[in-house]
């Protein structure tokens, strides 16, 4: 394609409205072409705001229509299966936020869809795969340098949620799924097995909301993860990410921002680490260049008629664990986590 590439959004909350900008204003290669979103209202004034930019009122008219390339979804997502499915009907590229659907069976019904069209459309939210320092990380996780990675431990923390229907699950399904496609990007496997516990909960949390919450993954090949999410810290958004291996260890976002390591040197003594920082306000500040560096690749492939990042099957995998989370948010036991035989699926064979 050597045109650009003509995107529309469906969705204009706070992170369809972030992606309005960033495509209009620091994407390279891409046109925005229209918004949707069912305030009508929200959704005109925000087309207003960019040249050109059309508001359709019907989501599906938007992905049918036919001067549109490919789609962002960042509607709620009860209603992400109809508007991939949409997407993959017409063959439109799509980059759809977490979660891909609000359950296995769903987002299984989208991978099984893709398959079946022949080539894939869909790349997922995980905008973290994207984030440099990550990509530092699992760039030295891979190298081999520090031996395997035995362990991983996480911290996900929001200054706080006032939205009264942002429920105990949600922590789960809508917070901890970030961790949960970190672990297996990092370790490049799958969770076998997740327990949640529940400490006491913050009085900062809305009546019988169970937060913080702490998960265990343990991964098909042995490792553990641990995270604390936590909601209502009351501080900032802090999201921190270490993993252990057998010759040292490395920390992502130590008080903001950058790697901190330590490792042995050459005469077995441990190094120096380094930090440095502040708390950011939200998701946005944190993760800004991440979600830049995600949409820009996603543009880039598109135009070359390709998909990179998380595909169709880790949003299924990151729901699969998240659905079992969920079941052992409330038992407190651990759930094993049952996935699809890969290889079975239409077009594998």
């Amino acid at each position: 394609m050597t045109n650009p590439l003509r995107v529309g959004i469906i969705g204009v909350g706070t992170m369809g409205a972030d992606h309005a900008e960033r495509l209009a204003h620091r994407i390279a290669g891409a046109e925005l072409v229209a918004v949707s979103d069912p305030d009508t209202a929200r959704a005109e004034q925000l087309a207003a705001r960019f040249e050109g930019v059309r508001s359709i009122a019907d989501p599906l008219h938007l992905v049918a229509a036919d001067d549109i390339d490919a789609v962002l979804i960042a509607s709620p997502g009860f209603v992400h299966e109809e508007q991939v499915l949409a997407c993959l009907e017409h063959g439109r590229y799509t980059l759809c936020e977490k979660p891909l659907t609000m359950d296995s069976e769903s987002s299984l019904r989208l991978v099984e869809a893709e398959q079946k069209g022949g080539r894939p459309l869909v790349q997922v939210g995980f905008m973290r795969r994207f984030d440099p320092d990550y990509v530092r990380l699992k760039a030295m996780v891979d190298s081999g340098d520090l031996g395997r990675m035995l362990l991983l431990h996480n911290i996900h923390r929001n200054k706080s949620v006032p939205d009264p229907s942002f429920r105990s699950e949600m922590i789960v399904r809508d917070s901890l799924v970030h961790e949960v496609d970190v672990a297996r990007f990092l370790f490049g496997e799958e969770i076998t097995e997740i327990t949640v516990l529940s400490p006491a909960p913050t009085r900062a949390a809305q009546p019988g909301v169970v937060d913080p919450q702490v998960a265990v993954f343990r991964m098909e090949g042995g490792g553990l993860v641990t995270t604390e999410v936590f909601v209502n810290s009351q501080v900032g958004y802090e999201v921190r990410c270490e993993a252990v291996a057998e010759r040292g260890t490395v920390t992502v976002g130590q008080n903001g921002g950058g790697l901190s390591t330590t490792r042995l040197s050459g005469d077995g003594a441990a190094g120096p680490g380094l930090w440095g920082g502040v708390v950011p306000g939200d998701y946005r500040e944190r993760f800004a260049a991440a979600y830049d560096l995600e949409v820009q690749a996603w543009v880039d492939a598109s135009r070359r008629g390709e998909v990179v990042g998380p595909t169709a099957w880790d949003g299924y995998a990151a729901t699969a664990v998240c659905q079992a989370g969920m079941e052992s948010l409330h038992t407190g036991e651990p759930v094993r986590v049952d996935l699809a035989d890969r290889t079975a699926l239409p077009g594998t064979g």
